[in-house]
């Protein structure tokens, strides 16, 4: 099995931490969102992966090469940024035209039982209800749930079925037949090549699509979405945040994900918090927020917070969003 995972997006929603740091890689609940993404595919028989990277690209790599040496891996460049479906159309000199694809976007976490998609013989989209589908691909629906229509962030949606960001094709020929038709033709919806444009093209050349509606879906691409992807994957992986720093003269509020080798004394730390490795909190109070590897917090009261790597904050009490390398020092104020 193979898969496709697009991570060549500059992730402006989330700056300035993703100024030096790929979206992919802030860690919700412990652990880098691409990882989550990674293991799940791989324990349901992905062996060959495609990254199409971007913006910090050279980081993804690192970062795969190092924590994931057992899968085979591809890195294909996305030049300029002309959408979802030019991302995946880059792909094409990886991949197998001939058996079947998996399409996640490496932002996204579901749900999905991959492993039942990947056991069926229709290709698949996966749906969900949301309240505005005019800022989704939306999917419109036939009477036995199979996909009558696709389109990409329509004004007037006729449903209120958006794509969550994981697919399953078993024409994986045809898929990149339609992305070379849109582009060759500059089929483009807002001046952007979109992958449902090409979906769409599918449906009108006879292919059938499935619908798999997922319960949960995390779209990772803001600070209160992160913050609350990672409260609920605490709560449901409880067992893997483990305490693997040092707690001294601390009250620990679970769930909470301490990383190796951070130390923590004379603070309170949770629920629903995710502290990196080697970072020093002395004297805090640290609530539902994100913070790096290498930080230091000293007598701070932090809420609903995404710290970054490498950052030094001093007696301050506030909602942040702060990125890598960054120093503050409020104490005197």
């Amino acid at each position: 099995m193979q898969a496709i995972i697009p991570v060549a997006g500059a992730g402006t929603h989330l700056r300035p931490l993703t100024y030096t740091q790929p979206k992919v890689l802030i860690s919700v609940a412990g652990k880098p969102i691409l990882s989550f993404i990674i293991e799940n595919l791989k324990e349901n028989g992905v062996t060959r992966f495609v990254f199409v990277i971007g913006y910090l690209g050279d980081k993804i790599r690192e970062f795969v090469e190092q924590n994931f040496p057992e899968i085979e891996a591809h890195f294909v460049m996305q030049e300029t940024p002309e959408g979802m479906g030019h991302a995946i159309y880059c792909a094409k000199s990886a991949i197998n035209l001939n058996e079947p694809l998996v399409i996640q976007l490496g932002d996204t976490i579901t749900d999905a039982d991959v492993s039942e998609l990947f056991h069926g013989e229709v290709s698949t989209l996966c749906i969900k209800k949301v309240e505005d589908p005019r800022l989704f691909g939306v999917a419109e629906l036939n009477a036995d749930e199979t996909i009558r229509s696709v389109i990409e962030k329509p004004t007037i949606p006729k449903s209120n079925m958006a794509l969550v960001g994981l697919y399953f094709i078993f024409e994986t020929q045809h898929l990149f037949e339609s992305l070379e038709q849109n582009i060759a033709g500059r089929k483009r919806s807002g001046n952007e090549f979109h992958l449902t444009d090409a979906l769409q093209r599918m449906i009108e050349e006879g292919v059938k699509f499935n619908s798999y509606k997922v319960t949960q879906w995390f779209d990772l691409g803001k600070k209160e979405i992160l913050l609350e992807t990672n409260a609920i994957l605490l709560r449901k992986f409880g067992d893997l945040a483990v305490h693997k720093g040092s707690c001294e003269n601390s009250i620990i509020i679970p769930p909470v994900s301490i990383g190796e080798g951070a130390t923590i004394s004379s603070s309170i730390i949770g629920p629903n918090v995710t502290i990196g490795e080697q970072t020093v909190v002395q004297s805090s109070i640290i609530q539902n927020s994100i913070v790096g590897n290498y930080t230091k917090l000293e007598n701070v009261t932090l809420r609903s917070s995404l710290i970054g790597s490498d950052a030094s904050i001093k007696g301050f009490t506030q909602s942040l969003n702060i990125g890598d390398n960054t120093e503050i020092d409020l104490s005197n104020s």
